[in-house]
């Protein structure tokens, strides 16, 4: 059986909003099982509590270029990089409290929240954990941009980014979840832009505490005032944003994502496009989007596979499975 994951003690960072430019401290707490991941704005007066759910993200053409959420006229932005460290944590229930209306920008990347995060501690909560297990083919497309969702035993991303520029040209990286993978090869890949872009953003009120340090800007000519820590540092953080945006279903995915040049906007038209399938596969009572078998050897008569598999009959040709271990093995008659 595998439990549920929250965090020992209470941690603290702060830093400066890479668009905002506002000054920020953000406290992790424990928070106690099938909770969910939360976030409090502590500044306000009503200190609403925002869960970090598909169904608070706000829209991506009010706030481009990141993923926030909010309730009501409070929001919180830039969240996909914590999201996708509480993710290859495995992290399932956590309160955060931030004072300001952004996310420390950081370096620029997910290794600072790493850091943080596991000077916390990981302890387990006597709940199992749940998972959505993606059981058919997803997919969302825009123009020359595309993402699909295909079943897998396991979370695995493979992105290809291709830009028409002399330094951005074809990169291509698949990367499996784990915690070291994430560690050594996605969580230290930093946000990026294009250098004929930067002015565009200032004049739209954005990058306000982005600079040369925490955001790879791209000349024709190369990095600006920096350099990359892979060859291929643009493709991963695509990685690291597509798994902070996916984990805004409220619970980690089992599903194998190909994404073709995908930013933010189709990471979400993705997510809702996941999220429906979820809640019409609740609505049919089907219990194993998210479930666990735990009992070896336990039964299950026709009805019961009625309810779970998504065919009917003359499809529906197993009568009885007599023993079953999750993703190990089953026998049926």
């Amino acid at each position: 059986m595998e439990y549920q994951r929250t965090i020992q003690s209470e941690v603290s960072l702060e830093g400066i909003g890479l668009h905002t430019g506002n000054k920020v401290k953000v406290r992790f707490k424990p928070a106690m099982g099938n909770s969910g991941v939360n976030f409090i704005r502590v500044d306000t007066p009503d200190k609403p509590v925002i869960k970090a759910h598909i169904g608070n993200v706000i829209d991506l053409v009010a706030r481009p270029r990141r993923t926030s959420v909010g309730k009501q006229d409070v929001e919180i932005q830039t969240i996909e990089h914590v999201m996708a460290t509480l993710v290859a944590l495995g992290i399932d229930n956590i309160t955060i409290e931030i004072d300001s209306n952004e996310f420390p920008g950081l370096d620029g990347s997910a290794s600072p929240f790493l850091e943080v995060l596991r000077k916390a501690g990981i302890r387990e909560i006597e709940e199992p954990k749940k998972y959505f297990r993606i059981r058919e083919a997803l997919w969302v497309e825009e123009d020359d941009a595309s993402i699909v969702i295909l079943p897998a035993d396991d979370f695995k991303i493979s992105y290809t980014l291709s830009y028409n520029h002399p330094i951005l040209k074809a990169q291509y990286i698949s990367f499996v979840l784990s915690e070291e993978g994430f560690e050594k090869e996605i969580a230290p890949s930093r946000t990026f832009c294009l250098e004929a872009e930067a002015e565009k953003l200032r004049v739209q009120g954005l990058g306000k505490g982005a600079n040369y340090e925490n955001t790879l800007v791209v000349g024709e000519g190369g990095i600006v005032k920096n350099t990359l820590r892979y060859p291929d540092e643009f493709a991963r953080h695509k990685v690291l944003d597509l798994m902070g945006d996916l984990y805004l279903l409220g619970i980690p995915i089992k599903g194998h994502v190909i994404a073709i040049k995908s930013g933010h906007p189709l990471n979400i038209k993705l997510l809702q496009k996941i999220y429906s399938h979820y809640l019409k596969q609740q609505e049919a009572g089907i219990k194993s989007p998210a479930y666990q078998m735990e009992n070896v050897g336990r039964q299950l008569d026709i009805n019961a596979i009625h309810r779970i598999l998504p065919h009917r009959y003359p499809f529906l040709l197993v009568d009885r499975i007599i023993e079953l271990e999750e993703d190990k093995h089953a026998v049926g008659i």
